[in-house]
């Protein structure tokens, strides 16, 4: 039986201040739409109009009462932002992505995890797990607990999160510091205010670098990456994220076979095919196909 076409869907960037650049934006809109022929629609939420971006490009500015500097942290809570009722259109289910992930195959593949239009998915950062034990012990705590997740990916449907961003604007007037708990970084609200609804994005599609491939101990690492099934499981990724200066494109294309990899945390992962399994190929093959000048 053929698969059903993959439904039109669009992906959401958010950028502020120097840190990334046009180059940045531009390799990750033209790796998407070059995987995926079911990418409708480019949305950039941004505190200023970019320009150099392959077009068309919806550029949206942030609204008010975002770009507050208690917001710009490290908490990032102004990515909050993107539920805001009306500034994503709400024909289309949305991926937001951070300008760190690298796509290896079409991300449609993420969009499919929506159970529901209610449906919010992103990764697991907690041991409880989401689905009915992270509601009991929201429920048993009254909110205490939750199981949370990380934003680096967010599958979700404009048209049915605008109360996230409503309600943390709520609380932002009782808490301007975002001391309360859920509000101390957009990960932890997200999960928190859409416990009943959440998801996880399994292993099998996408995964952050560092949790992945990185441990304390290389013998570790390569133990791991020794598995069959783990390296079959890493080969059909879709996407990994690369946070941090230790794994960013042009540093895995510059490192040599067999290069230790150490981040910011002391993680650590050999850069080979012996180590690592056929993903390490992938992963080049696919930065080596971003268009001259946007490899960073």
């Amino acid at each position: 039986m053929n698969r059903p076409p993959a439904r039109p869907w669009q992906l959401v960037l958010i950028v502020w201040g120097t840190k990334y650049g046009g180059g940045d934006l531009s390799r990750i809109i033209l790796a998407a739409r070059a995987l995926s022929p079911s990418l409708a629609r480019v949305v950039v939420i941004t505190d200023r109009p970019r320009d150099g971006l392959p077009e068309p490009v919806l550029q949206r500015p942030f609204p008010e009462g975002w770009l507050l500097p208690q917001l710009l942290r490290s908490g990032c809570q102004a990515k909050l932002a993107m539920f805001t009722e009306g500034l994503i259109p709400t024909d289309m289910p949305a991926l937001f992505s951070d300008l760190d992930t690298l796509f290896l195959k079409d991300p449609a593949a993420l969009i499919d995890l929506m159970e529901t239009p209610q449906t919010v998915a992103l990764f697991r950062s907690t041991p409880l797990r989401f689905g009915w034990p992270g509601r009991l012990a929201f429920r048993l705590t009254k909110g205490r607990r939750y199981a949370r997740g990380n934003s680096s990916l967010v599958v979700f449907h404009p048209a049915e999160t605008a109360y996230i961003a409503a309600r943390f604007q709520a609380l932002l007037k009782d808490w301007p510091d975002c001391t309360f708990h859920p509000m101390r970084a957009d990960e932890r609200f997200i999960s928190w205010a859409a416990q009943d609804v959440i998801r996880e994005i399994p292993g099998r599609l996408a995964v952050k670098m560092p949790t992945e491939f990185m441990l304390p101990w290389t013998w570790a690492s390569r133990a791991l990456g020794a598995l069959p099934w783990v390296r079959r499981r890493r080969a059909g990724l879709t996407a990994i994220t690369l946070p941090g200066d230790a794994v960013k494109p042009e540093a895995l294309l510059a490192a040599p076979e067999g290069a230790l990899i150490v981040d910011h945390k002391g993680r650590r992962m050999i850069w080979s095919d012996a180590a690592l399994g056929p993903i390490r190929q992938l992963i080049l093959k696919a930065i080596r196909a971003l268009p001259p000048g946007v490899q960073r």
